[in-house]
């Protein structure tokens, strides 16, 4: 274990970025963030703004769900564009994402007991852009009513022409949507939300169910970063899957 250090640089002979006592490769666990989650950016926003192959009778691309106005009617770009915001935006201020990218792309501070560079004036989240964080809670709510579409798109993904089937692609969205529904599950804002906030849940009404429901999600809350990494994982496959069928690259299989 590493000594617990607030602030790096007040350590003595840590006053160099990058100086610190450890001698593991500190540096290597920002690397896997930096490859999947950079790789994870730059192919959601290519297919956001593709508007393209986000349709395979009966999958729909999770990218696109809730799909919007897809004959541009009124709205001239992707559709994608119009609901991406609020998954987005859930990750983005995510408590698990924030730490990880603000060492690994901000270098602050770049890991655990490691001096970040000097001159800067710790400001927390309390300035913009960074105060937008603590909107984390409202795009949890978003991505609540977007889990809905996803689960009403998975259920459609059990019809074939009017019949039940089971395809390939129903059971991918069948796990990326429980995976999903997880990692918000799992969300600091919502256990914060049935119980995190309360100090005795003796002294407050439905205090039993209320604790109940705080460590159902403390447990899933307690391995976060996996819900976190595998959800990301898993949605992007999915979207890619549903494009190769859309365009014709391969098939899907009917299971049943």
């Amino acid at each position: 274990m590493y000594n617990r250090v607030a602030d790096s640089s007040t350590v003595k002979g840590l006053t160099r970025f990058g100086s610190t006592q450890r001698h593991d490769a500190w540096w290597a666990e920002n690397l896997p963030f930096i490859i999947v989650f950079g790789s994870f950016l730059v192919y959601a926003t290519w297919r956001a703004f593709e508007n393209n192959f986000f349709w395979a009778d009966p999958y729909l691309s999770p990218f696109y769900s809730p799909l919007i106005d897809p004959h541009h009617h009124w709205w001239p770009f992707s559709p994608a564009l119009l609901i991406l915001g609020g998954p987005g935006g859930f990750r983005l201020t995510c408590y698990y994402y924030r730490k990880a990218y603000y060492r690994a792309a901000f270098m602050d501070p770049p890991a655990c007991a490691v001096s970040e560079s000097g001159g800067r004036k710790y400001r927390g989240e309390t300035s913009f852009p960074f105060i937008l964080q603590n909107v984390h809670r409202y795009f949890f709510y978003i991505v609540t009513v977007v889990l809905c579409f996803l689960w009403y798109d998975t259920v459609v993904a059990f019809r074939f022409h009017g019949r039940f089937g089971i395809g390939v692609g129903t059971l991918i969205m069948l796990v990326n949507v429980i995976l999903l529904t997880t990692y918000s599950l799992s969300c600091h804002s919502l256990r914060h939300l049935v119980g995190g906030k309360l100090d005795c849940f003796s002294c407050t009404a439905l205090g039993p169910p209320r604790h109940t429901a705080w460590r159902g999600v403390t447990k899933l809350n307690e391995h976060h970063m996996f819900w976190a990494w595998i959800s990301m994982i898993s949605v992007a496959l999915t979207d890619l899957y549903i494009r190769l069928v859309s365009a014709g690259v391969i098939r899907d299989f009917r299971l049943l």
